[in-house]
């Protein structure tokens, strides 16, 4: 079961992201549940593969959105590296910042 402490542990910044969530623990976990739930990450890794960079822009950023909102740091970091290389359509290889965010997903799920 998800909780308060295993975010903390997982290195989320608890804090800040229940005062996005006025302070109510229970809605800030659901919408973490939810992001477990999400595939977009996949989609970057495919859209990555076939060099769709303006795809991967919008799906990185979108994603970078959804992490910082909700202050999950490990999986903002990399990705948010990711969006500010695809926001100029570098064509580089990023599957070092790639595996970590898939680390840090999967690291997430496990608290489930």
């Amino acid at each position: 079961m998800l909780t308060i402490d295993k975010l903390r542990e997982y290195g989320a910044n608890v804090d800040e992201g229940l005062v996005r969530c006025m302070g109510n623990a229970d809605f800030y976990i659901k919408l973490i549940t939810r992001v477990t739930e999400d595939t977009r990450l996949t989609v970057l890794e495919q859209q990555l593969g076939v060099k769709d960079l303006d795809g991967a822009f919008e799906t990185a950023h979108a994603l970078k959105g959804m992490y910082s909102n909700l202050s999950l740091d490990p999986l903002t970091k990399p990705v948010s590296e990711m969006t500010e290389l695809l926001r100029s359509r570098t064509d580089t290889d990023y599957s070092e910042l790639l595996a970590q965010a898939k680390e840090q997903f999967s690291g997430l799920c496990s608290l489930m």
